[in-house]
């Protein structure tokens, strides 16, 4: 098993989820891997916890990584938050993303879990990946 391959996928996943149009029209620059101080918008998209577990085979060292991909807003109503969680999987699922180290096997949608937050006010959709990862 290798965990060394972890930090150049969320580079991956944090470089396409930022780049792409429709999350951007959205959120704008608000993808964040680390919140940051201050006031946050209204609406954002947080790379978030991790789970790495050994996935070796004959050919060498690989992972299979869980990770969460968040959207959370105060805006009342899952609609929106809908919407941008949308945007992400349509980026992320099945994705053939280029890694700085390894290679990535695939990277699929594993489910989702839309709950509200802040008395109610607000709302999270923490979508869950599942990646497999060779390092090389």
């Amino acid at each position: 098993m290798s965990y060394a391959v972890s930090a150049a996928l969320q580079s991956a996943v944090f470089s396409a989820v930022a780049a792409d149009v429709a999350v951007s029209d959205a959120v704008g620059d608000a993808v964040y891997d680390a919140l940051p101080s201050g006031a946050l918008p209204s609406i954002y998209v947080s790379i978030g916890p991790e789970t790495v577990r050994a996935a070796d085979d004959k050919t060498g060292s690989g992972a299979e990584h869980r990770f969460d991909v968040s959207v959370v807003t105060e805006v009342p109503g899952f609609f929106k938050a809908k919407e941008v969680a949308g945007a992400v999987c349509d980026v992320l699922h099945d994705a053939d993303l280029p890694l700085t180290r390894g290679r990535l096997v695939f990277l699929r949608f594993d489910r989702a879990r839309a709950v509200k937050i802040d008395k109610g006010t607000g709302r999270r959709i923490d979508l869950t990946f599942r990646a497999r990862t060779e390092d090389n």
